[in-house]
């Protein structure tokens, strides 16, 4: 297992949960309202080493490794969507976590819109980050599927599984994924690209992609979302230039999420917590402020910040 980044502020421990041991980072120790942050691929917890210290001042923030990412353990199997939103769940019981605020960005993302579906007294908001909701429109992901081409680079039988361990990989997608091209040094290229390089970390990365795409995708356009509605007040924080989650893929999602607003951030990206951290901090804490509940946070017809415009 690589070495853990070191953060100032942050703290590690390790938590037992469905026969696993899972890595998570903390940081504001001392307070009492929870924050969870959830990553995505290709990172680690250490996406959010911009994040926790901006909100220690005034929450708890934990930062878990999803099961095969970072250094939590990484089994061979489990990488259903369902069931890592499972794994959460029980990391959260594990620290008597009742209920918590949420940061989601990519698959981090997509399991924070299965969470609050499947849990929304567990969860009091939400800021989703470039990812499109589970209710997406299938005829706005039917036009954009051509997009999805490096997944099947990654789900390839041995070739995922290569480009993993060859690390090249991984640091072209996190630049070349990134219109702010400086928001990743060779320090934090090499936190990403290393930790996925190990063959454990190598084939779950495969294996959340070949999982998704085999098996969960065709139950997805048969309908299993069709009827879901988000509770959650939520907040959809989204790069504009992410090359291949387009914000037209999020067309719709009013009639899924009356409490979701999206707030299109222009000159941005797919890793918008990297590229953009002190504007993931700031409508963190907006959203997440104790007296108001967040500021500007409600209906899909609200008017976006000075950043981005509303979908």
């Amino acid at each position: 297992m690589s070495a853990i980044p070191a953060v100032e502020g942050v703290e590690h421990r390790f938590v037992e949960a469905r026969g696993l041991r899972f890595h998570v980072a903390e940081a504001g120790v001392g307070n009492d309202d929870p924050v969870l942050c959830l990553h995505g691929w290709p990172q680690h917890w250490y996406e959010w080493r911009h994040l926790m210290p901006a909100l220690a001042d005034r929450h708890r923030v934990l930062a878990m490794d999803l099961r095969g990412f970072g250094a939590s353990d990484a089994p061979a199997d489990g990488y259903e969507k369902e069931g890592l939103a499972d794994d959460v769940l029980a990391v959260l019981d594990a620290l008597g976590l009742e209920r918590v605020k949420l940061v989601g960005h990519d698959w981090g993302g997509w399991i924070g819109f299965l969470l609050a579906l499947r849990e929304p007294r567990r969860f009091e908001r939400f800021l989703a980050l470039n990812i499109v909701p589970p209710f997406l429109s299938l005829r706005n992901a039917a036009a954009e599927a051509w997009r999805f081409w490096y997944q099947w680079l990654i789900l390839a039988p041995v070739l995922g599984y290569r480009l993993h361990r060859g690390g090249r990989f991984v640091r072209r997608v996190l630049r070349g994924a990134s219109t702010i091209k400086d928001a990743f040094g060779p320090l934090e290229l090499a936190a990403f690209a290393d930790n996925l390089a190990e063959p454990a970390r190598a084939r779950a990365a495969v294996q959340m992609y070949r999982t998704f795409n085999l098996r969960e995708a065709p139950a997805i356009a048969r309908g299993r979302y069709a009827g879901a509605r988000l509770e959650v007040p939520t907040l959809m924080l989204f790069g504009a230039d992410d090359a291949a989650l387009r914000p037209r893929l999020l067309g719709g999602y009013q009639r899924h999420a009356p409490a979701m607003r999206v707030e299109l951030v222009p000159g941005c990206g797919h890793f918008i917590a990297d590229e953009r951290p002190d504007l993931v901090a700031a409508r963190a804490r907006e959203l997440f402020a104790p007296a108001t509940g967040g500021a500007g946070v409600g209906g899909a017809g609200e008017a976006a910040g000075p950043a981005g415009a509303t979908a």
